[in-house]
């Protein structure tokens, strides 16, 4: 038994019922088998027993009392993971999904994410099985706060530095830094993706949905080829979504599908954008409405069907395992040539065998969707030195981490004799990184 097969097998038993995290930790270690032959030392070090163990996990209760005045306990999560190359990062999800292994799954795969934007950011996630949808403001507060009233206790401006996630937008963070600042008495940078009155960064919204199209881009040219004239799916109507469709309309490309969790709509002319951020930012409604407002649009109750559409790229930007092996063989059926996950493992392991055996060119999340957490970081630098950048500055620097990233992907995926397979790249190209950190610090 190798080493790498030996440290899988005993985190599955150490580690039982955690389906999410044993998925993405056998798509990490195994992807990292050529660089672990190279170095014996990590063995000896015990270091991928110590990557794929988290620093810490705190766990804690968030009573909260609704409009009515019932009183509602919700789990907490804050999983610390890596701290190597820099403090914590990684955002909260507060979606009724949410669990352990689910924010462990995250919070390795953000390690990764972190390394690869060249920025000084280790990797943590949290969260909890609250779900905002349908609650009122007051309701929201309520929750935010009590939330925060024990995460404030284990962050940090320099030690960790949570973010947004699925069902944690600018409203949710609000309420969590100012009960932050409430009992902690600072105004810091603990929090990113605040807004921009209160030391916010321009471009945060936008990040993830432009950094995935930036780095797609990059793949395109290339190869020669660009967004102009492409047919473009993208699943979600979130932030990333709303923002990847904008960016990829601006380079020429036709957007025809979107979708939220009750189902898609496809749009032959051409998704309206203007029409989803009406429905999803302004009223926070479903994205079945876009159909009784768009002539020629067609709303489809269920999600899977969206993969059925005919594509030149693919952009899951939704949630995890939401592309399996038939939903990616009918895309690769229909022509689907690029696939960039703006979502975290939106593709299963069998999904993304079948993109890599048929030649389409695949951009896994911990590269393809780190324009989110890079911009995260941009925050944390203009918090620091009290400073506040330009759009365009912003934009400009995120441009230039999302293009090098796939340079550092591209080339580490040569070094090791797997050319075109990104996912080995960027594992590789992410990891080394780490080790190099975690074996100049000593068994810590």
């Amino acid at each position: 038994m190798t080493y790498v097969e030996r440290v899988l097998k005993d985190l599955k038993e150490r580690n039982p019922g955690e389906p999410e995290f044993h998925q993405a930790a056998t798509e990490i270690l195994t992807t990292l088998a050529p660089v672990v032959e190279k170095h014996p030392e990590y063995e000896k070090a015990g270091l991928l027993e110590r990557f794929v163990e988290p620093e810490r996990v705190v766990m804690f209760r968030v009573p909260w009392v609704d409009d009515n005045g019932k009183v509602h306990v919700n789990k907490g999560y804050r999983v610390q993971f890596n701290s190597a190359i820099g403090p914590y990062k990684g955002g909260l999800r507060f979606h009724p999904s949410v669990n352990l292994s689910i924010i462990k799954f995250l919070g390795l795969e953000q390690i990764l994410k972190n390394s690869l934007t060249g920025l000084p950011i280790g990797g943590g996630k949290g969260g909890s099985d609250f779900d905002p949808k349908g609650k009122s403001d007051r309701e929201i507060m309520a929750f935010c706060q009590s939330f925060m009233t024990e995460l404030c206790k284990h962050i940090g401006p320099d030690t960790d530095v949570p973010a947004g996630d699925i069902g944690v937008g600018g409203r949710e963070i609000g309420f969590l830094f100012g009960q932050y600042k409430r009992i902690r008495n600072e105004h810091v940078g603990v929090l990113t993706g605040r807004g921009l009155s209160y030391g916010g960064s321009l471009v945060r919204t936008e990040a993830t949905g432009y950094g995935l199209i930036y780095i797609t881009e990059e793949a395109l040219k290339a190869r020669g080829d660009s967004f102009e004239g492409k047919t473009v799916v993208i699943s979600g109507s979130g932030n990333v979504a709303i923002y990847a469709c904008q960016k990829a309309q601006s380079l020429g490309a036709k957007v025809v599908a979107m979708y939220d969790s009750n189902g898609y709509i496809y749009d032959p002319n051409g998704i309206r954008l203007d029409v989803v951020k009406d429905i999803k930012e302004v009223k926070r409604g479903r994205i079945k409405e876009y159909a009784e407002r768009v002539p020629g649009a067609v709303y489809t109750e269920g999600c899977k069907g969206i993969w059925t559409i005919p594509c030149d790229i693919a952009l899951p930007c939704a949630t995890q395992n939401e592309i399996d092996e038939q939903a990616a063989k009918t895309l690769v059926a229909n022509g689907c040539k690029y696939v960039g996950e703006g979502a975290n493992m939106p593709s299963t392991l069998e999904a993304i065998d079948v993109f890599q055996k048929s030649g389409v060119v695949f951009l896994p999340a911990k590269a393809a969707n780190a324009g989110g957490v890079a911009t995260s970081a941009l925050e944390m630098a203009q918090s620091s030195g009290r400073m506040f950048w330009t759009f365009e500055e912003v934009d400009a620097k995120l441009k230039n981490i999302m293009v090098n990233i796939y340079h550092n992907i591209d080339d580490a995926a040569k070094e090791y004799g797997y050319e075109g397979n990104y996912v080995m790249g960027a594992n590789i190209a992410g990891f080394k990184k780490v080790a190099d950190a975690m074996m100049a610090q000593g068994i810590v």
